[in-house]
């Protein structure tokens, strides 16, 4: 028997292929397109695409049930099977450099959670909310992880930009803080170098707000090299996240004063997935997706009971 990969090298297969592609947005219980709406768009005789959907249910891909002058309806697919016949390739996320555990449990979450779903699945490892925002809106990846926060601030500002799902309060960041150079100071002063990352809108717009009104000189930093500028005495304070810093007793550390820094804070501890209002086949799938199996994974790798894979 032809395996499907050769079937779709027919002329009926060139076609379910075509249609795999309309199809894997549409959700259980929606109505297909006309016969003749697929004629008009891929330029094939009315058998050819009679003959494409027929291939697609024969493959189990689809489960389809016709109501008369009511049109043709989707009963049931096989999301996976339908990406690999549409030829979609690898979903593509984009989250932090995994340099916390707390981001080595979110990856593989979601690398475990993409491979029970039998879906090709990659994870591209980008520095700054901003770049991996700037990725989502160029079509270089499919989703973007950011903080609950960045995702918020992203659709206000984008219209094309919709904040798709929540992971849950610290599943992006256990803690921020307020930390010092000098260890016997617990607040900041005017006058103080504070470091800054301009690509992070998560560390930048904490960092105002907790510094709102206060004469301070800024330095700019990758956020990632924040607590060694601090060992190195170039910059007085650093705000971000505490994750990784149970050797952080050597700095002086304070609490947020700004009410508006605190309720940032939380926010910011919250991953999300941030997606393309016109990327309906990748909500689809992100629809299947088990937060809470997610989480459990999680928080089994920042436990140790797990080892990171992703």
């Amino acid at each position: 028997m032809d395996t499907w990969i050769e079937r779709i090298y027919t002329k009926n297969g060139r076609v379910a292929q075509q249609i795999a592609v309309q199809l894997l947005p549409l959700k259980k219980g929606e109505k297909l397109p006309r016969v003749d709406d697929f004629v008009r768009a891929f330029n094939a005789a009315r058998g050819t695409i009679q003959g494409g959907l027929r291939l697609l249910e024969e493959m189990s891909a689809v489960r389809l049930e016709s109501r008369g002058h009511l049109g043709t309806f989707l009963v049931d697919k096989d999301q996976s099977l339908l990406w690999k016949i549409a030829d979609r390739g690898a979903l593509v996320a984009a989250m932090p450099l995994p340099y916390s555990r707390r981001y080595e449990g979110l990856a593989t979450g979601l690398v475990q959670s993409f491979e029970e779903m039998k879906l090709p699945f990659t994870i591209a490892y980008m520095r700054g909310a901003d770049s991996r925002i700037d990725a989502l809106r160029s079509r270089r990846i499919d989703f973007a992880i950011v903080s609950r926060w960045a995702a918020e601030q992203a659709c206000r500002q984008y219209d094309d930009l919709s904040l798709y799902k929540l992971l849950g309060e610290k599943t992006y960041v256990g803690r921020h803080g307020v930390l010092f150079a000098d260890q016997t100071q617990t607040q900041i002063e005017p006058g103080m170098r504070i470091g800054i990352d301009p690509s992070s809108p998560d560390q930048r717009d904490l960092t105002y707000a907790e510094c709102e009104g206060l004469d301070v000189h800024w330095v700019e930093v990758n956020y990632m090299q924040l607590f060694n500028q601090l060992e190195s005495g170039q910059i007085d304070v650093a705000i971000w996240n505490l994750d990784e810093t149970a050797d952080g007793s050597r700095w002086g550390k304070g609490q947020f004063q700004k009410e508006h820094a605190q309720n940032m804070s939380r926010s910011l501890s919250e991953a999300t997935l941030l997606v393309r209002k016109q990327g309906k086949e990748v909500a689809e799938v992100l629809d299947a997706l088990s937060i809470q199996k997610i989480n459990q994974i999680q928080e089994e790798v920042l436990q140790g009971h797990r080892i990171p894979h992703y």
